[in-house]
């Protein structure tokens, strides 16, 4: 029988406290004399080592138990105010053997001054929880034994490392990297940024030897260059980027006294100050230390893309393919974008603007290449004043603004690579740029970009739910690229003294020049950025109830094509600053100096809106036709908003109105089946009372009866009910359409009253091409403006009962669908979902959610 204290000797405890103390304050005053950052988190990893089995010693806690270092701690890595993640193992079924002894253990050590975070498991618990969490699992995997039953560790970490699969690891530690990017709005250029978490910082270099580790390639830099993973090169950048940002946290620890991760601006100049940078003629201290920072995120994204895209390389091992010729230039492998010579870009230096070009145009490619990336960082020296003059490149440069998807993105990639700034040198200047404000929390070039990509979200209908009137303008707004050009010179003069809109103005008129812009669009762009502040100050400065000022400001804007731009425009610069800074108070300021101001300009009869307005008014028109008279339509309207009218044509909403005008709150589902009149198979339209699992039951229905769902258009209605219209295709060709259409509308009416429970999905077929041109299934979950909601983004391969497959694992996890925007484009199917759930905050139920619906993806 083991003999272990429970009651700890108060003179051990007393003596361990000091000795610890003591210590810590060695090893920090040995840092600020000079050390090197790993030497403090090294040192401070014995000490701890030290003091642990010291008391465990000292307890007697027994040969049956095994204390095990992991997370940070395991790693070897213990910064000033870090926890000390610990693991003790048990043998099976001795929990209640040990609990008080552990109990009196866990005491001792929060009395001693450690900050614990520790769990009790076996080892069967251990691979349990680890295949459920990733966290769990991440942490285990860098396990350390540090005393107690080594044997019992050993079993342990054989366990481990038997069931831990490198490439389910990877997919997953990227899945967790991809929402952590989106928490931080896919920027490390935050005015304060967390330099563990955000991307850029320590996060993103862990995920790369957390892959490594997981694959037993590599557990260090050096080792990581061995193994051609990283060039030498490579490594000492990822090397002298680790120890840069572990001296910032480790700064931040002992300044802040706390576990403190942000570069708060409470703490910058005295970080600057620790960190040695001091203040130029032009800049403070806090800004050359920013600066730096930026610098050295930009290196780690960079670095972080290259190295994981190699290892997901090395560790997926797809089978070897030809690449798929694109051009003279470029080609695809692995659905990437690849050069087809390493020296392209030096030999042809114009492909390096048609290579993001080609990244817009074709939706099959999903990225860059390793061997790309790289070529592109060597050759961005290459763009010069010769380069930006060059006519070729100057009509690719534009065509980006004008493609219908991509631009965010390429404008982030060639930010990212450094070639948006080498191409407008004006741009390149508020590269880091800070903004020391009470309201922006992005540096410059970021905040220009998030401005970039609001406009751009409000012509997709996904994001139609967020800004609903921002989304009607932009649907009816000619030649939007304007709006994009004009939000990437609105603030670019930022920093240089003077008035930054009137300089900004003189910047996109020379650019509109160069660039071959006509002389209308150049008026309306230089008028955008001269003028992006003048609506905010009116709408939050001036009374709006003066006639006068309203009439100050339509003569500012002029025309009803201005007054939205700059609207538009607006409301994309507000919410670009910070999610804090956009409230509704503000949305209503700007929407109802919009709409005074367009009755002014219109001469008080406010013409009709182009696109939606015109829409509705053609569907009130076929209504008409069919026999019913002026307003029938107004009960059912009243309950539809704006982006059920974007997603459905003007003969839908008729048709809609025409079954449903006079049983809004029909108490029973009602489902009506027709030939689509848009070309071949069935339109099937379902309004019911909203219930759980209603889409799941729904595509589940159509999927036993062989149906393909080529489209869907799910919708909520203001007072609860569904809304959903589909688009069938039989792709066995069983019986004709039109004898189908009453089993339909019978069987399916009864399907819905009895909410019978999910059966399994069915075999799943999959065509020919699908099976010789493989598609890597993607999944995004992305919380949406409001934090709220989110948007599930789905791209994979069709294949029967996909969309009921997708729809049961939502309904699995208790997540509300409000919108879908199913697409299906030859053999591909791209799914947009609006959805909802308790559990969706939380980041290892959206890992666990997108690792299940990329299981049920793959074909």
């Amino acid at each position: 029988m083991e003999r272990i204290l429970t009651t700890p000797d108060t003179n051990i405890v007393a003596a361990q406290r000091r000795e610890l103390q003591a210590g810590k304050q060695a090893l920090k005053e040995a840092y600020l004399a000079g050390g090197k950052p790993a030497t403090l988190l090294h040192g401070t990893v014995g000490l701890v080592d030290q003091t642990l089995q010291s008391i465990w010693q000292s307890l007697g806690m027994g040969p049956g138990l095994c204390l095990a270092a992991v997370g940070g701690y395991g790693r070897g890595e213990l910064y000033p105010a870090s926890d000390v993640d610990l693991l003790i193992l048990l043998p099976d079924g001795a929990t209640d053997t040990y609990q008080q002894a552990l109990e009196t253990l866990i005491g001792i050590l929060w009395d001693i001054g450690l900050d614990i975070g520790h769990s009790v498991r076996t080892v069967d618990e251990c691979i349990e929880e680890a295949n459920r969490d990733i966290t769990v699992q991440t942490a285990l995997l860098e396990a350390r034994f540090l005393c107690g039953n080594r044997v019992l560790y050993e079993h342990f970490d054989n366990d481990f490392h038997h069931n831990l699969d490198p490439q389910a690891f990877f997919k997953a530690k990227r899945l967790e990297q991809e929402g952590r990017y989106a928490k931080y709005n896919d920027t490390a250029y935050s005015l304060e940024p967390n330099c563990k978490e955000n991307p850029g910082g320590l996060r993103d270099l862990q995920i790369i030897l957390w892959v490594a580790r997981a694959a037993g390639l590599a557990d260090g830099w050096r080792k990581l260059a061995d193994t051609i993973i990283t060039s030498p090169a490579e490594a000492r950048q990822l090397a002298r980027s680790e120890d840069f940002l572990r001296r910032v946290r480790i700064s931040l620890h002992l300044i802040s006294g706390r576990r403190e991760d942000r570069l708060l601006f409470d703490y910058q100049e005295g970080l600057a100050k620790a960190l040695g940078l001091t203040a130029t003629a032009s800049r403070r201290a806090s800004e050359v230390l920013m600066q730096r920072y930026y610098q050295n995120a930009k290196h780690v994204t960079q670095l972080n893309t290259l190295v994981l895209l190699d290892l997901g390389t090395r560790l997926e091992h797809r089978p070897a393919a030809p690449p798929i010729i694109i051009d003279n230039d470029f080609q695809m492998a692995h659905e990437l974008l690849d050069i087809r010579a390493d020296d392209l870009y030096e030999q042809k230096p114009a492909a390096l603007l048609k290579s993001f070009l080609l990244l817009s145009q074709r939706a099959e490619l999903k990225g860059m290449t390793p061997r790309n990336l790289r070529a592109l960082w060597r050759a961005r020296a290459h763009i010069d004043s010769g380069f930006r003059r060059d006519p070729g490149n100057q009509a690719n440069f534009l065509a980006l603004f004008k493609e219908k998807r991509g631009l965010t993105h390429q404008l982030r990639r060639m930010n990212q690579f450094d070639i948006l700034g080498a191409y407008l040198p004006a741009f390149g200047r508020i590269v880091g740029r800070m903004q020391h404000d009470l309201f922006h929390v992005y540096t410059v070039d970021q905040h220009i970009l998030q401005v970039v990509r609001n406009l751009r979200r409000f012509s997709l209908p996904e994001f139609a739910h967020e800004y609903p009137y921002c989304s009607r303008l932009m649907l009816a707004f000619p030649e939007r690229w304007r709006l994009t050009v004009a939000a990437l010179f609105h603030d670019i003069a930022k920093g240089r003294g003077g008035d930054h809109s009137q300089l900004g103005k003189v910047d996109a008129r020379r650019f509109c020049r160069t660039h071959g812009i006509g002389e209308a669009d150049t008026a309306l762009i230089c008028f955008l950025v001269e003028q992006h502040l003048t609506m905010s100050a009116y709408a939050q400065k001036q009374d709006l109830a003066d006639p006068e000022v309203i009439r100050r400001f339509a003569g500012i804007v002029g025309t009803e094509e201005r007054l939205t731009a700059l609207y538009l425009l607006t409301v994309s610069d507000i919410r670009g600053t910070s999610p804090k800074v956009w409230n509704v108070w503000k949305a209503k300021l700007l929407e109802d100096l919009y709409r005074m101001t367009r009755r002014l300009l219109s001469g008080e009869n406010h013409a009709p809106l182009s696109g939606l307005e015109e829409r509705m008014e053609d569907a009130r028109r076929l209504l008409r036709l069919r026999g019913l008279r002026p307003g029938v339509e107004t009960t059912l309207w009243e309950q539809l908003d704006t982006p059920y009218f974007l997603r459905h044509d003007s003969e839908e909403i008729s048709w809609h109105t025409l079954t449903l005008y006079y049983r809004p709150d029909n108490p029973e589902p009602v489902v009506r089946s027709r030939i689509n009149p848009a070309g071949a198979g069935l339109q099937v339209m379902i309004y019911a009372g909203d219930q759980p699992e209603l889409f799941a039951r729904i595509c589940g229905f159509f999927a036993r009866l062989g149906y393909s769902i080529v489209d869907a258009k799910i919708h909520t209605t203001r007072h609860g009910y569904a809304l959903d219209s589909f688009v069938l295709l039989d792709t066995g060709n069983q019986l004709p359409y039109r004898d189908m259409i009453g089993l339909i509308d019978h069987d399916l009416t009864e399907h819905l009253k009895k909410q019978a429970p999910l059966l399994p999905p069915p075999q799943s077929r999959i065509s020919r091409q699908v099976k010789h041109i493989p598609w890597t299934p993607e999944v995004s979950i992305r919380a949406d403006e409001s934090s709220k909601n989110y948007i599930l983004s789905v791209t994979a391969a069709d294949h029967s009962g996909l969309l009921y497959a997708i729809a049961r694992t939502l309904a699995n996890h208790h997540v509300r669908l409000f919108t879908a925007k199913i697409d299906t484009l030859g053999e591909r199917v791209e799914d947009t979902f609006l959805i909802s759930g308790s559990e969706l905050g939380k980041t290892a139920t959206l890992i666990r959610l997108e690792q299940e619906l990329l299981e049920v993806l793959h074909v």
